[in-house]
């Protein structure tokens, strides 16, 4: 018994000591700290308070306010932006320069063309019955073309046409005109539902309510972001090209018109500091053909999209051919006519293929042949030219079949002997 008590009080002996060594160390530790704390220098200075946080090799939070150092992902992203390429990249970078020289850019369908379409007059006034027609499809205007006619109208890489109206709600009629057009402007939607990439405003019915009807169609359009040519707020702006840049090609598009050829037109023609169209009868021609020459000299490729002709005939008339060769010798590698309301012959003048009218498109509920004419156009230039034959009917525009196609190629045939059209409308000269 006593042996096993000394053994307890050897046990307990030895833990006492052990206790009594651990708490003499952590009595030493703290004298140091303290020690080290009364010695330590306090700064005067902030300076010196950051020079001490340095010297600790603690963060400068100076420089989080002073530099910006880009995260790891925006330093990545910036590496990855894809340099401008062509003779054109420089251009594309520049958003003003393209804004300021009306300049486009387009994706197209296929590397190797840019295909370009053309048609004929357009029309929205509530009026008439072409929009009573829309109205009864829900506002769906794919409704108002066959399926196939459609499809060439969107998947054109550049779909023009001539817009024979005014968007305004305001103004008076012109006095005496037979026939004045407007719509809401709300009704500039269409144009993009119908996949139209640009229009011409170089017509009779452009002006058809006053001065105030043309500003508001330009601002309507503007707007919506719907190029424009033909008209201005003065004739510099009328006169101007557009120009589209697609698969490094740069097309230029004019437009201008013959009509009224009055000297005092109810179309106003653009003055020096005056709203109006862009007029080329007469001496104003030299105006359009200045403006073509400038186009070539900008571009790869020049269409000259011209308002000229007699109403209602296929004939031409003497000022259609004495003005078309001079446009080709001006520049215009391609000349697309309108005005007539019916389909006119094509030809081809200096090497440059012009159809003298592309008709009436989707304008009233009158029967009539109609067409869309297909340009492809690649590094070389001019590539082809289609006329694809189409009809209206019952305020509805489709792609000719079957009869009515056969005859309306055999009549386009006999209105263009200088040319060859093709079973399948490629035009050959």
């Amino acid at each position: 018994m006593k042996g096993r008590i000394r053994r307890l009080a050897g046990v307990f002996g030895g833990a006492l000591l052990v206790v009594l060594l651990i708490g003499a160390a952590v009595l030493a530790g703290m004298g140091a700290y303290k020690n080290a704390g009364m010695n330590r220098k306090i700064p005067e200075t902030m300076e010196q308070e950051e020079g001490q946080k340095k010297d600790a090799g603690e963060i400068d939070e100076s420089r989080l306010v002073n530099e910006v150092v880009l995260p790891k992902e925006t330093e990545k992203e910036s590496q990855d932006v894809p340099e401008l390429e062509g003779k054109y990249g420089e251009i594309l970078a520049d958003p003003e320069r393209m804004k300021e020289e009306r300049i486009i850019a387009k994706e197209a369908a296929r590397e190797e063309e840019v295909i370009l379409a053309f048609a004929g007059d357009i029309c929205f006034d509530e009026n008439y019955s072409n929009m009573y027609y829309l109205s009864q499809r829900g506002g769906d205007i794919s409704k108002c073309f066959s399926e196939d006619l459609y499809k060439e109208m969107t998947e054109a890489d550049i779909f023009m046409v001539n817009n024979e109206f005014t968007y305004t709600t305001r103004g008076e009629p012109v006095l005496d005109k037979a026939f004045t057009f407007r719509s809401n402007p709300d009704n500039v939607k269409l144009l993009r539902d119908m996949g139209v990439d640009i229009v011409s405003l170089a017509n009779n019915h452009a002006y058809d309510y006053g001065e105030v009807s043309l500003l508001d169609t330009l601002e309507t359009l503007e707007k919506e972001g719907m190029p424009y040519v033909g008209a201005g707020r003065n004739l510099e702006e009328a006169g101007r090209p557009v120009y589209f840049i697609c698969n490094d090609i740069k097309i230029a598009i004019v437009s201008a018109t013959q009509v009224e050829r009055l000297d005092n037109p109810d179309t106003k023609g653009a003055g020096e500091n005056s709203p109006g169209v862009f007029r080329c009868w007469g001496n104003q021609l030299d105006d359009l053909l200045e403006r073509v020459k400038e186009a070539k000299s900008n571009s790869d490729f020049v269409v000259a999209y011209i308002h000229w002709g007699t109403e209602n005939t296929d004939e031409l008339d003497w000022a259609q051919t004495y003005q078309a060769p001079l446009i080709a010798e001006a520049g215009a590698d391609v000349i697309i006519g309108g005005h007539t309301h019916c389909l006119q012959g094509i030809d081809v003048v200096n090497n440059v293929p012009v159809i003298y009218s592309v008709g009436n498109f989707w304008f009233n509920s009158k029967s009539l042949d109609s067409c869309i004419i297909k340009v492809a156009v690649d590094q070389q230039g001019l590539k082809s030219f289609q006329f694809l034959p189409a009809k209206t009917e019952g305020c509805r525009t489709y792609q000719a079949e079957g009869q009515e196609r056969t005859q309306l190629m055999e009549y386009m045939r006999e209105l263009s002997p200088n040319v060859r059209i093709e079973e399948d409308g490629s035009v050959e000269w």
